[in-house]
């Protein structure tokens, strides 16, 4: 089952300030209909299911977006994390609807994402320390 998104300090990077969800990946997809049915098919995942975050385009806009508001102040962002933020608002004013799914190392990342490949979806990126990967 997924829950609701709540942006909390923990998704925010110590420098610059925008979205990073660390041990998480962010999915997006073009509808709700897509979105929800992957996001079932993760939280009943064989071997353990995912935790879940449901966000909707306008939870991505009032509370990710605002994120990479700073990030380049006063110099360019050191990472691709506000890069990633302004994707993901690009397709949120498109009405893309995301999955915030909680992949702690790259074997649930592999897991998650042969679920995510049976679904058109829009961008999939895992935060790792340090890291942001394309999945």
């Amino acid at each position: 089952m997924t829950q609701s998104f709540s942006l909390d300090e923990s998704m925010i990077a110590a420098i610059g300030g925008a979205f990073y969800p660390s041990g998480y990946s962010m999915l997006m997809f073009p509808d709700a209909a897509t979105a929800t049915q992957v996001g079932d098919a993760l939280a009943a995942a064989p071997e353990g299911g995912f935790e879940v975050l449901w966000l909707t385009p306008q939870s991505i806009l009032s509370q990710i977006t605002p994120t990479a508001s700073d990030a380049d102040n006063p110099l360019p962002s050191p990472g691709t994390d506000a890069a990633n933020v302004r994707a993901f608002t690009k397709l949120a004013r498109e009405g893309h609807y995301g999955l915030l799914v909680r992949t702690p190392d790259a074997e649930d990342a592999e897991r998650m994402m042969r679920i995510v490949r049976e679904h058109d979806y829009s961008i999939a990126r895992r935060y790792r320390m340090l890291v942001i990967e394309d999945l």
